[in-house]
């Protein structure tokens, strides 16, 4: 890939908020940054100052950069919004912001309760509820909730339903900032019309006389020598302009002002692979291995290029002993298809004797809507040929002979397919391969986040957790070490000792510990 000439590209970039993204030689995108002025924030990546004055790791990103592309938006607060959308639809390997699971809140209340309130929420479902967001500035946010339950006098107690006995407990209407609908202060009708003025605060319907009615208090209250009012109502109208500027939201997977191009990738994919036509139905799986003790897959679906997340699955790798990705992506394989085989058989038992070959009656059964679960067009499994040989031998067990079926190997992104002992290599700037590195990286992403609860789950119901003298970083070490508390108590105290921090006369008063009621 050709080194593109900087200063005639940096000529395009206009003097306006957005988003930047970073590539590498291979067309990776390797960082994504927000700025107010983009022509002024990408130059000074170009510039030779800016690289003698950086850290080592901006060095290391500057070095790498060969490609560029950027994207306006109307505010910073758009900006904030798509660099977070972005980074976690790439997770560029210079950012470390947004690369979590997490999402701006949104704010949300449900009207159908008996006396509704609101609360933040960082996801959207389709309960029924109101939303509103989402807001890239939480403590604004915060602050702006705050001032509008005081000022519309809205419930902020968790009770669903709250009456006399939640009222006892409660200051909120001695102190003014509660309307208490609990005991019947006010009925549910002039409740419900306090709610809807506070929603559309939250709109942004009517904010400038909410803006100018503010400032007119605070000129007042400085007028009067009141600073520390004023001061109050200053940070209020602060906070109320960055919760209230207009924003538009970039979901993941939809509606994103990017170069991804789900259907023009599938139809190249689809070409790539010599596939009877786009994969529209794709399945990725990735093993993730913290230990030798605690193995879990992840398996992911896309549907016309996009994320499909009601059908995402986790496993727990039950048969495999020790760290073996080939075993374990046997056994996923292996449970996820022969599910797919019996909940469709059990749906449809004439199927049994039909005289098509399993995927035709699969494909069959999903033209006729009678599949519980529809057969992928595409199985992506990652890492190379061990693991597409493993994956295949699955699939032939169960009849599956002929589902198309790739290996992605990380390295150098090649593409494995079966019976064929050369890679196919998919140019790094061509879509097809991005798709499948979306895929690939999601499913990875989705592996590791089952992988963490998993391990947290049982770092906080440990029997070590009772252990005197026992520390967070001790038990980490050696449930990382030993995977179990059962293999611990089969262990010797000279093995426990060689562990940092913990001496021999500390591991035998743990394994007496562990052992007093065996």
């Amino acid at each position: 890939m050709l080194k593109p000439d900087f200063k005639a590209m940096l000529r395009e970039v206009p003097h306006q908020p957005g988003v930047y993204l970073m590539k590498d030689r291979l067309g990776s995108i390797i960082y994504v940054g927000k700025a107010l002025d983009l022509k002024r924030r990408v130059s000074s990546y170009f510039m030779a100052s800016q690289k003698m004055r950086a850290n080592v790791k901006t060095r290391a990103l500057i070095d790498s950069i060969y490609d560029f592309e950027f994207h306006t938006v109307r505010n910073e607060e758009e900006s904030l919004l798509l660099e977070g959308k972005l980074i976690k639809d790439y997770r560029p390997r210079y950012n470390i912001d947004f690369r979590d699971d997490k999402n701006f809140y949104l704010v949300k209340i449900r009207l159908a309760d008996p006396w509704p309130r609101f609360v933040t929420t960082r996801m959207k479902k389709d309960d029924g509820s109101r939303y509103f967001g989402p807001f890239p500035h939480s403590s604004a946010l915060i602050s702006t909730l705050e001032w509008l339950n005081r000022g519309f006098g809205l419930r902020v107690c968790r009770a669903v339903n709250p009456g006399e006995s939640d009222y006892r407990h409660c200051n909120a209407d001695i102190i003014r900032n509660c309307s208490a609908p609990c005991i019947g202060r006010i009925d549910r009708a002039a409740y419900l019309a306090k709610i809807e003025e506070a929603c559309r605060v939250l709109e942004g319907k009517g904010k400038r006389e909410v803006f100018e009615s503010l400032r007119t208090e605070m000129s007042e209250a400085a007028g009067k020598l009141d600073f520390e009012k004023a001061a109050s109502l200053r940070d209020i109208l602060q906070n109320l302009e960055k919760t209230l500027s207009p924003t538009r939201q970039f979901s993941r997977g939809r509606g994103v002002q990017t170069t991804v191009k789900p259907t023009e990738d599938l139809a190249e994919l689809g070409e790539e692979l010599h596939l009877a036509g786009p994969p529209r139905v794709m399945e990725c799986f990735d093993i993730s291995n913290v230990s030798s003790n605690h193995i879990v897959a992840s398996m992911v679906r896309f549907t016309d290029g996009k994320p499909d997340n009601q059908n995402y699955r986790r496993y727990r790798i039950r048969t495999v002993d020790g760290q073996d990705d080939f075993a374990s992506m046997a056994e996923v394989i292996r449970r996820r298809y022969s599910r797919i085989l019996a909940e469709n058989h059990a749906a449809n038992p004439e199927a049994e004797f039909s005289q098509e070959n399993v995927i035709d009656a699969q494909r069959r059964l999903a033209r006729e809507g009678r599949a519980k679960i529809v057969l992928p067009d595409l199985v992506i499994v990652d890492g190379g040929k061990g693991q597409l040989g493993m994956a295949v031998r699955e699939l032939n067990a169960l009849g599956l002979h002929d589902l198309p079926v790739i290996g992605l190997a990380k390295q150098r992104e090649e593409v494995f397919v079966p019976g064929r002992s050369e890679p196919i290599l998919i140019p790094h700037d061509r879509g097809a391969l991005k798709l499948l590195q979306r895929i690939r990286d999601e499913a990875h992403r989705f592996a590791n986040g089952y992988n963490s609860l998993l391990y947290r789950r049982r770092m906080k119901e440990s029997l070590l957790d009772d252990c005197p003298g026992m520390s967070a970083n001790k038990k980490r070490l050696l449930l990382e070490k030993f995977g179990s508390v059962a293999r611990l108590k089969k262990t010797d105290a000279d093995a426990i000792a060689k562990l940092p921090g913990i001496s021999k006369k500390s591991a035998l008063s743990l394994l007496e510990f562990l052992n007093r009621d065996s």
